[in-house]
């Protein structure tokens, strides 16, 4: 039986900050996307991070992408890859990062990867010996969804979450769940992420959330949320979360009721104006407010 995600998932993954808290104790990001083309999805990912309480979130992102994305603000720390989009060349960068990330905060780290990558042959390799070769917790989005839809067995038991779409679920499993109920859907979704070894958030109008052993819908956004970028913020929130220490399974739930729950609050104020930097604006206002 799924469970309906609410707002008590906040008060568990939010206590209150010890006094003696140092930087990285909750949280330290990487994430990974963007091209020649795409310069906003992991900007929006990391910003999203951030105002989920992210310490630290730097992005690695071909160099245009990284120039453009360092004008966007000061808390955006880029690191350029050569090159118009992610190749072979860059993850041997990609993996020096991850390892410089844990050692500086052990357990305190994981990765985004996906947003505005694009689906060239040689990115798409790239993503894949990244992944398989990193540790570390990591949410795969967007394309990098597509880079492992053709052998993801081999990334079985991994620490990874998958946030697909209906088509990219479709292109991962082959079950196409466009028409299915949600308590069908629930049960698919189940079954694959306990076959694949991994957590999955189907991003729709409900969201369904699976690790294999627990299922949950998110019921929370709205209609708005067909705009793009609501799905990097997702991706950002969840990584921060990750980054946390929380469980995939939490994290991917809490993300879930977060980003919906900020969709809400942006679309009651803007309407069909809103956009995905209306929801990272929001995100504070969901969070639990305490006195510091």
């Amino acid at each position: 039986m799924a469970e309906i995600i609410s707002k008590a998932i906040l008060e568990r993954i939010y206590p209150r900050r010890p006094e003696d808290s140092r930087k990285y104790d909750f949280g330290n990001l990487l994430v990974v996307g963007g091209s020649d083309y795409y310069s906003g999805a992991p900007a929006l990912a990391a910003l999203a991070a951030f105002a989920a309480g992210a310490d630290m979130v730097r992005i690695a992102a071909p160099k245009r992408a990284a120039d453009i994305i360092a004008t966007f603000s000061p808390l955006l720390s880029t690191i350029p890859l050569e090159g118009r989009w992610l190749d072979a060349p860059d993850l041997c960068v990609l993996q020096e990062v991850a390892a410089s990330m844990a050692a500086a905060a052990p357990g305190k780290c994981a990765v985004v990867i996906g947003g505005g990558i694009g689906r060239s042959p040689e990115t798409m390799a790239t993503v894949k010996e990244f992944v398989a070769s990193c540790a570390l917790p990591t949410v795969i989005d967007a394309d990098a969804v597509r880079a492992l839809a053709d052998s993801p067995e081999i990334f079985a038991g991994k620490p990874l979450m998958i946030t697909p779409h209906l088509r990219e679920f479709y292109e991962l499993t082959g079950n196409d769940v466009a028409d299915k109920s949600d308590d069908a859907k629930a049960e698919i979704v189940a079954n694959q992420a306990k076959s694949l070894g991994m957590t999955i958030v189907l991003k729709g109008k409900v969201d369904v959330i699976s690790d294999g052993t627990r299922t949950a819908l998110g019921r929370t956004g709205n209609a708005l949320m067909t705009k793009g970028g609501t799905g990097d913020t997702l991706a950002g929130i969840a990584g921060a979360l990750l980054a946390r220490g929380v469980t995939l399974f939490e994290s991917a739930s809490a993300a879930a009721y977060i980003n919906g729950i900020a969709g809400e609050l942006a679309g009651a104020k803007l309407g069909e104006s809103v956009t995905a930097m209306d929801l990272v604006n929001e995100i504070p206002n969901v969070l639990p407010k305490r006195k510091y």
